[in-house]
């Protein structure tokens, strides 16, 4: 039995490889071809744009997949597909870990101030339906047009102003548009269908991987520290150390030392260490995380 598994192309694919590897999975693309090579034969990867993926989770073409929180609703405003299931909330994107942001935006010149001021405007975007319906709520009446790619250089000639996602606003600013208004947030879903989830074998698969790469998730920016120090010295060294639940104590072959273990924020790492060795630490190692299974 194989789990059929969506990996998301365009500006995704290449965080997602990283984040499996992470996770302790490595997927090889090929990149003329879109079923890449991973080395668990028990799953078969497709590649397909973050945009369908809910589509095709929901139709069973995949049993599951990953992508954004803001495709999968606007597949669930087509209404006639039954919903998917999120399994795990996975917060990374193209550039960072982080969420990304669907904003209004407006040429930084635009007499356009406020979302109201659009009433009778046009809109361009890739997230028709979620924008249709954003609007929609706050009783402004605008016209929504597909937009295929580009979008921040429609306005002012081919819209009014776009709904764009963004994770810094480097791109909207070097395009010379500001943002007016916040429609949505999004991260990545590990999603999946109710028929796979029926079966016993997909569904427990399915636990294991959304628990690795929450795992993952969990991991980056963090790493591990660990040193030799004297029973005297113990509760100096204690009160310098943050940790992840409490640092592990453990004996020594000598009795008046111990090591101690800790998991702490990378960026901590370089203004901890000295202040260790200062208190008495010695050995101090610092190592990488893959995983970290809360």
């Amino acid at each position: 039995m194989t789990l059929k598994l969506g990996i998301p192309k365009g500006s995704l694919q290449d965080a997602t490889v990283q984040l499996f590897g992470r996770a302790g999975y490595n997927i090889y693309v090929n990149p003329r071809s879109y079923f890449p090579a991973i080395d668990d034969p028990q799953i078969e990867c497709m590649l397909i744009r973050a945009q369908e993926m809910a589509r095709y989770v929901a139709d069973g073409v995949l049993d599951a997949g990953l992508t954004g929180q803001d495709w999968i609703a606007e597949q669930a405003l087509a209404n006639h597909r039954q919903p998917v299931v999120s399994l795990a909330d996975l917060i990374y994107a193209k550039q960072s870990f982080g969420k990304v942001r669907w904003v209004l935006a407006v040429p930084q010149d635009s007499r356009y101030q406020t979302a109201a001021d659009l009433e009778n405007a046009t809109i361009a975007t890739e997230l028709v339906r979620v924008t249709q319906q954003w609007f929609k709520a706050r009783h402004i009446n605008v016209n929504v047009e597909f937009s295929w790619g580009a979008t921040e250089v429609k306005p002012p000639m081919l819209a009014d102003a776009i709904v764009e996602a963004t994770e810094t606003g480097s791109t909207l600013r070097a395009n010379r548009l500001r943002i007016i208004d916040t429609l949505m947030e999004s991260n990545t879903q590990l999603i999946a269908n109710e028929t796979a989830l029926g079966d016993d074998w997909k569904k427990t698969k399915l636990a294991n991987l959304a628990l690795l790469l929450q795992a993952a998730i969990d991991a980056h920016g963090r790493v591990g520290l660990m040193l030799n120090v004297e029973r005297p010295s113990l509760d100096r060294i204690l009160r310098l150390l943050p940790a992840l639940q409490q640092p592990t104590v453990s004996p020594l072959s000598h009795p008046d030392w111990v090591a101690v273990n800790t998991v702490l924020e990378e960026r901590v790492a370089r203004d901890l260490i000295p202040q260790l060795k200062a208190a008495g630490g010695q050995g101090i190692v610092e190592y990488a995380l893959n995983k970290i299974v809360l």
